[in-house]
Formats: C-alpha cells, sequence, structure tokens
C-alpha cells in the first residue's frame, strides 16, 4: 500500500510540473529600446522570447503597463505570429520606460487566432532601469 501511494504521489507531481512547463509565456527584455533621455519617447519594442504559444495562433497582442504608474499609458502592439520563440526588437511601437526611478513594467501578450479569438494570454514583470 505504501508504494501505491508513493507511485501515485510521484506520478501527480510529475504531472504537474509538466503542466506548469507547457504554460504559455514571455520572456521580455530591454535589447533594442532606445536609452531613455529624461522622457518617455516612442521607440521600437524590445526583444521578446515566447514559449508554448497556443496551438492556432497567428496574432500576438503585446501591451505594457508600469505598475509604479498605471496611469501612464505605454501602449504595446500587435505582430503576427509564425511559429518563431522570438520577436526581434522593433516589431512594433510604443512608449518606452523612462521613469525617474526604478519602476517595474508588466509585460502582457495575447494570442489570438485568425478569427480574433483569444486564445490564451501570458505576462512578465521586468524593471527598468
Amino acid at each position: 500500500m505504501k508504494r501505491f501511494l508513493m507511485v501515485g504521489l510521484v506520478s501527480t507531481v510529475v504531472a504537474t510540473g509538466a503542466l506548469a512547463q507547457s504554460a504559455f509565456s514571455i520572456t521580455p527584455t530591454w535589447e533594442g529600446i532606445t536609452a531613455c533621455s529624461g522622457r518617455p519617447i516612442t521607440s521600437p519594442s524590445p526583444k521578446f522570447t515566447v514559449a508554448n504559444v497556443p496551438a492556432g495562433t497567428v496574432e500576438l497582442e503585446l501591451k505594457m503597463v508600469d505598475l509604479d504608474a498605471p496611469t501612464f499609458s505605454h501602449g504595446g502592439g500587435k505582430v503576427a505570429y509564425a511559429g518563431k520563440a522570438e520577436l526581434p526588437s522593433g516589431a512594433f511601437k510604443f512608449v518606452g520606460p523612462c521613469p525617474p526611478a526604478t519602476h517595474r513594467y508588466e509585460w502582457t501578450v495575447v494570442a489570438r487566432d485568425a478569427a480574433g479569438k483569444r486564445l490564451g494570454t501570458a505576462s512578465a514583470t521586468i524593471r527598468y532601469p
């Protein structure tokens, strides 16, 4: 009985870990953005890595929110998705970060199919500078 319970527990842990590893995710960097000049400027988007994008995705919609100044609109953009794990710098334009001190920025990406249906959402937080 103990052996059966242990195998069941290990199977549950492995299955749970496998599910967590397969979640849709985004990893933002600041690579490729224009350096802050003392005021926010419209600049090319930074480089992103996406993983486990839902099947059927044809478009990724990205948005950035300053968690320390959430009323400031940084905007975002839409990018055609062709199955690549990397979204290069400059894929869209947005208002770049330029805080007076370090701020936390949350990037959210929505995966959409050809009809515009939401297939999944992922987000990640990154600090600047």
